[in-house]
């Protein structure tokens, strides 16, 4: 779980959403996606970046929505995918919306 934490970069990010049942059993990932997201090191990376948690009680099933700043939206139904999944999937995605991610990613090869 550290190694994910610490390649979470929201800067091509313009909100994130992460809605949860705090009483069903499947919401830890989402819990755990929320507190990779909400770190220190992760929010400098885009102080702009809109994190919110709405948490519900009317045992909704856990759901990330995230909005890129190109317009386009990524909803992740956290129930049956574990943390390490979803920041990986998450990552690979603004990895590819990066043009200069994308840049020193082919210098290292």
């Amino acid at each position: 779980m550290a190694a994910g934490r610490s390649r979470v970069a929201l800067k091509t990010v313009k909100d994130i959403s992460v809605q949860f049942c705090p009483f069903q059993s499947n919401v830890r990932s989402a819990r755990e996606f929320l507190a990779a997201i909400g770190t220190k090191k992760a929010r400098q990376t885009n102080s702009n970046c809109r994190i919110v948690a709405d948490v519900k009680h009317d045992e909704t099933e856990p759901v990330i929505s995230i909005k890129f700043n190109d317009g386009e939206s990524l909803i992740l139904k956290a129930a049956n995918l574990t943390t390490n999944e979803m920041l990986s999937f998450f990552n690979e995605i603004c990895v590819a919306k990066d043009p200069q991610a994308q840049e020193t990613g082919s210098k290292k090869s």
